[in-house]
């Protein structure tokens, strides 16, 4: 079973339990995987969040139930995994634009989602420049902000990560530049410490060997094997999906733990269009 049938089939068990817990661990290991890793790799190759994909499907689920069938709305919201008719209309409203009621009484079109299946296409006239490198163990030192994966942005702001860049002052930039002595150079931005509902940490940091100064935070990267795409006037979220979709499926490694080994962004200064960066992804060899 290659990689994309591994994803298809935990796909597959979610579509099949939407009426019942889904229990992500389950999910993951059908892909060969852990349930960080699974979730890194839905939302490179999707673009959605896994859990607001189940969110869309259920919705979609129940709007189709509601206009084919009498059941009464609070059974089919139960059904679906909302406890009060008051977070199902909330939900439903937020997907379909109208309330649970205004929709069966009056048969109005809702926007559903259809049920994903994987597939992967290469792409070979879009050339992308990597390498695979060892590397020993290093520390980045630097400033780190909580995060939540359901986050939203308002019309008219920045997204949310480089919204934290913007708000970084040229003193603290300063210190990291000052700290920076080891590889990779550069400043190095980082998601790490997912919890189970997929809060996570990102830093904005400097590789050292430097004590970590008071008020900054320091974290360990074990030794490990690194794919290093380098940025070729690509956009950053087309780069990171063209590692998911078209070089890990053919190139005899899988992505390691997650939660063990995070992946990084280097950039050569503070992000900008023209900044230069490599995304580290790490590797390990199949077996």
């Amino acid at each position: 079973m290659d990689w994309s049938q591994r994803v298809n089939a935990a796909l597959d068990y979610i579509e099949e339990n939407l009426e019942h817990n889904i229990d992500m661990a389950k999910a993951a290991s059908l892909a060969l995987c852990s349930p960080n890793r699974f979730a890194d790799i839905f939302l490179a190759t999707t673009g959605l969040q896994v859990s607001e994909y189940i969110r869309r499907r259920r919705l979609s689920l129940a709007a189709v139930e509601l206009q084919a069938s009498e059941g009464k709305i609070i059974d089919i919201a139960l059904k679906y995994g909302y406890a009060s008719p008051t977070a199902f209309n909330r939900a439903f409203q937020k997907q379909h634009k109208v309330s649970p009621q205004y929709a069966r009484s009056r048969r109005v079109p809702l926007l559903t989602y259809p049920r994903l299946s994987l597939q992967i296409i290469l792409k070979g006239e879009i050339h992308v420049k990597v390498r695979i490198e060892e590397k020993p163990a290093f520390t980045v030192v630097g400033v780190k902000k909580r995060f939540g994966n359901d986050m939203e942005v308002k019309q008219g702001e920045l997204e949310p990560i480089p919204a934290f860049w913007a708000s970084i002052s040229k003193e603290t930039y300063a210190q990291l530049a000052e700290l920076a002595n080891a590889n990779p150079k550069g400043l190095v931005g980082m998601c790490a410490d997912f919890d189970g509902v997929r809060e996570f940490d990102y830093y904005i940091a400097a590789a050292t060997t430097k004590s970590t100064p008071k008020g900054l935070h320091s974290y360990d990267i074990p030794a490990a094997t690194w794919v290093i795409l380098e940025n070729d006037g690509q956009e950053f979220w087309d780069l990171h999906q063209r590692f998911f979709k078209e070089w890990l499926p053919s190139s005899g490694y899988h992505r390691a733990d997650a939660s063990i080994i995070p992946d990084i962004e280097v950039y050569s200064g503070i992000p900008e269009d023209d900044s230069y960066v490599e995304l580290w992804f790490p590797i390990v060899k199949d077996s």
